[in-house]
């Protein structure tokens, strides 16, 4: 079938470097980043041993940091970052929970199966990339972890590249890797095997994720709601709820100003006439089917809720992106003693109208005043404790009149008037990839280029965007994987763990194949894998033919190309690398999680196959 491949020093020294790193990405000793950097340096201070010089070649050591694979990563989070700032992800976001609600069970699917889906069409590395702002919105204003989200979508994103025959390098190089003669596959040939794959993928985190996903707090740092800071300062317990107008409620044609007086409550948030306000004027007046989000103590909330001309909303609903801890919250502000505001009253600055301001008390003297306090006049050193949008905050960090005390909060700078320029710029980035010849990283740089050069981002922002942790770790991998490739270790293995099975049925020589692509995938590009392990099983599936067994050299070519993507146990794939830092990840949850989903992903990918085809 081929010759016999002996074991050689160097094929030695790259197992046990392979077995070193598996070592530390285990035990972490040092983070995961160094782990990967240490290797690399190794591999070339390795190389000037006599006997070790075709080890890896010093001069490109360092060429995993323009390879193709690391550019297009680092091109697409600048893209992702680019929606993400003007607002096209929190859309994406508030959409997914609109329809899935705030449970695990009901916003996994959504996440993962369309990010899934997308992946099919697109690098995976970068589908996953685009979700990862809709995960941290989705976490923040659900209270979910990141942790138990980030990873059942990442791993759908790497499911949902074997839906289609261009979701995938393997896949793609397949179709060149056959023998001429033999019949290619066309785009939707994998299709049903893709879709059992990634359906088998979301019920596994559905009914497992519980076990098997670690549990971190959500990353929300000083992004406090209004409600916990409120309580903690001041002793008061307040509540926020969403409510809708009636049309024929009394208070219709009324004022704002005129149902906080009625009621004690503060109306932090409306939406009306299709138009959302955070802090609106106390002078707008109420529409027929009005949105509002009420703020105050909870028997005054209570009464609200009471009245037959108010809907309660069980959780906020248009308000839930606004009114997120990410994107509002509870200000201090103090009057300097020059402050043009003093002597007035909160109704005369119209402060909602004019700062966005919606005050809730006024703090002087160890006192907090809240009733009546629109009509007291301000004083230099009051505190005034406020909802605001974090944007109307850092506008006033400018205004001379206020000095913002409250220093810690998201400084987010979104630009919602760009949206059609990063829309436009995604839609070109993804053009080129789906219908050119262009090389993957040049066509996703052309997108995150236009992101900066149309002010979508600025150069320094979209440097912050790269995750760096993420790119040393991939690019230190590489020269690994072509040292395994490269010094004949892969086949030697292949060949030595095909001679142990001996004499077996088809079904075990094709399990053999996919579990070699497993474990080839783990150290070595997908890519490297697949032009290794393809031709192989072809030849074992010629092989087994010719000792009268039912075994098709088609379908274990596909088999070997469709086995590369079950890479979960260990973050060595793009896609794990790039949710490691976000989710907090170390290696042991991949462990834990990866391990199921890779048993998992060969037996439902055997069944589909051998019922396929």
């Amino acid at each position: 079938m081929s010759e016999i491949i002996t074991l050689t020093p160097q094929m030695m020294v790259v197992l046990a470097i392979l077995a070193f790193t598996i070592f530390l990405f285990v035990s972490e000793i040092v983070r995961i980043d160094v782990a990967a950097i240490a290797i690399m340096v190794m591999l070339g201070l390795l190389s000037m041993v006599p006997a070790l010089s075709d080890l890896a070649d010093p001069d490109t050591l360092l060429n995993g940091f323009a390879s193709n694979a690391v550019m297009s990563i680092i091109a697409v989070m600048i893209i992702g970052t680019g929606l993400d700032k003007t607002g096209v992800m929190s859309r994406l976001a508030s959409l997914i929970i609109r329809f899935g609600g705030r449970t695990e069970a009901r916003i996994i699917p959504l996440v993962s199966g369309s990010s899934g889906l997308i992946s099919s069409f697109m690098q995976n590395v970068g589908a996953a990339a685009l979700y990862i702002p809709v995960v941290s919105r989705i976490s923040a204003r659900t209270g979910l972890p990141k942790s138990r989200l980030l990873m059942p979508m990442g791993f759908c994103c790497i499911l949902g590249g074997t839906i289609t025959m261009v979701g995938s390098s393997p896949l793609i190089l397949l179709n060149d890797l056959l023998p001429e003669g033999m019949e290619t596959f066309d785009l939707f040939d994998v299709t049903p095997i893709g879709l059992a794959l990634m359906t088998a993928g979301i019920l596994y985190f559905v009914f497992f994720g519980r076990f098997i996903l670690p549990t971190s707090l959500p990353n929300h740092s000083d992004a406090e709601s209004v409600v916990d800071y409120y309580h903690r300062v001041y002793g008061m317990n307040f509540i926020i709820r969403e409510f809708r107008i009636e049309p024929k409620d009394p208070l219709v044609g009324q004022t704002l100003l005129a149902l906080e007086q009625a009621y004690g409550v503060v109306v932090i948030a409306s939406f009306m006439k299709s138009e959302l306000r955070v802090g609106p004027w106390g002078g707008l007046t109420i529409e027929p089917g009005s949105r509002l989000a009420l703020l105050g103590r909870r028997e005054a909330v209570e009464k609200v809720a009471a009245e037959p001309g108010f809907e309660l909303f069980d959780q906020l609903d248009v308000f839930a992106d606004v009114l997120s801890p990410t994107k509002s919250g509870v200000a201090e502000l103090v009057l300097p003693p020059r402050s043009n505001l003093i002597g007035k009253t909160v109704r005369e600055i119209a402060m909602r109208k004019t700062y966005g301001l919606s005050v809730l008390g006024i703090h002087h003297g160890g006192e907090t005043v809240e009733d009546n306090l629109r009509e007291r006049p301000l004083k230099s050193g009051d505190v005034l404790v406020s909802h605001c949008r974090w944007d109307s905050l850092m506008q006033l960090e400018k205004n001379r009149d206020f000095v913002v005390i409250t220093s810690e909060y998201p400084k987010e700078e979104l630009r919602p008037q760009k949206v059609q320029m990063a829309v436009v710029m995604f839609a070109i980035a993804l053009g080129l990839v789906l219908f050119t010849d262009l090389r993957l990283s040049v066509a996703l740089l052309t997108g995150a280029l236009g992101m900066v050069l149309t002010g979508v981002l600025t150069m320094d922002e979209a440097y912050n965007a790269v995750s760096w942790k993420t790119v040393f770790l991939l690019a230190s991998l590489i020269p690994l994987g072509a040292a395994v490739e490269q010094t004949g270790t892969a086949a030697w293995i292949a060949q030595n763990t095909l001679d142990i099975l001996g004499d077996v049925s088809p079904w075990v020589l094709q399990a053999a194949i996919a579990i070699l692509a497993t474990f080839f995938t783990l150290v070595m590009s997908n890519v490297g894998a697949t032009v290794l392990l393809v031709p192989l099983a072809i030849n074992i599936a010629i092989a087994a033919q010719a000792t009268g067994m039912d075994a098709d050299p088609r379908v274990f070519a596909l088999t070997a190309a469709i086995a590369t993507s079950n890479s979960f146990l260990i973050p060595t794939h793009q896609v794990n690398a790039l949710i490691m830092g976000p989710g907090g990840y170390r290696v042991k949850d991949f462990m834990k999680a990866g391990l199921g989903m890779t048993a998992l992903f060969i037996v439902v990918s055997m069944v589909m196959l051998n019922i396929v085809f």
